[in-house]
């Protein structure tokens, strides 16, 4: 399987660059980029944006998407300020050289989703038109908690907007009950990258062909060039000090560090496409 790696390698260390050394050392090429030196990409300036893609390029890598939290909100919430925030977000997509912003579809009622289809797409259309003609691709993931967290309401985000591209998160699904397999077999048409990141029924999130999201037989049909690593693995502090007959107590998927978490989560993936 001949794949290009991105990651959130905020999840390795805060600092740019020290989510660039992960990423050398790790063989990505490509970071989607979501918190750095302490600010999320939402709220960095034009400035500091400039001087994160010299980084970038100087290092040899580049932004594949904007890790952005817009439609991370309640329905309840007001709009306005949230719409403006997003159509700054496209200005620094512009910036950083990528062509994909991440988002969501609004946090919603849990037993009345349904209730909120028509805010939740008049929402997401108000998204489309601000990002119409910029030549920049919104990306929905299935976030757990929001409108589109079980694929049959991301099949209707897609229905509605064809434009409004998919990213695929197994471990999310698996954390809202949804079966991956059955997920994709009504989504891969829309899907525009993954992000790679398995979980166990229980939706405790574990390396990558570690749990039950199926992700040997999704990386098989996954038509697309490039995956998203998103770690999301505990940090034990202070697990290294600990004897080792202890270590065993807190299971066999907790880490160190924040670093070292992310080598396995890397390492994990590249044991699966070789």
């Amino acid at each position: 399987m001949g794949f290009k790696l991105a990651a959130f390698a905020d999840e390795a260390d805060g600092r740019i660059v020290n989510q660039i050394t992960a990423m050398q050392e790790n063989g990505i090429d490509y970071l989607e980029i979501r918190n750095v030196d302490g600010e999320n990409i939402a709220d960095i300036s034009k400035e500091k944006a400039k001087e994160v893609r010299k980084q970038l390029e100087d290092a040899g890598k580049a932004v594949w998407s904007l890790g952005s939290p817009y439609g991370k909100m309640g329905i309840a919430d007001n709009f306005e300020p949230h719409l403006e925030k997003f159509k700054r977000g496209l200005e620094t997509a512009e910036i950083l050289g990528t062509k994909h912003i991440r988002l969501f579809s609004f946090y919603v009622p849990k037993e009345a989703a349904e209730s909120y289809t028509d805010e939740v797409m008049a929402r997401l259309d108000k998204f489309q038109a601000a990002a119409k003609g910029s030549g920049i691709l919104l990306c929905h993931e299935n976030e757990k908690g929001i409108y589109g967290d079980i694929a049959t309401r991301c099949l209707e985000i897609h229905k509605e907007f064809p434009e409004i591209k998919a990213v695929f998160d197994p471990a999310n699904f698996i954390q809202c009950g949804q079966d991956t397999k059955e997920a994709w077999e009504l989504l891969h048409p829309y899907v525009e990258y993954m992000h790679i990141k398995d979980a166990l029924a229980d939706g405790f999130v574990v390396p990558a062909g570690k749990g039950i999201g199926n992700i040997p037989y999704l990386l098989e049909q996954y038509k697309g060039e490039v995956l998203t690593l998103e770690p999301h693995l505990s940090v034990f502090e202070g697990l290294e000090k600990l004897e080792a007959e202890e270590k065993s107590a807190i299971g066999p998927y907790r880490y160190p560090s924040s670093r070292a978490a992310f080598d396995a989560a890397v390492n994990a993936l590249k044991e699966i496409i070789g």
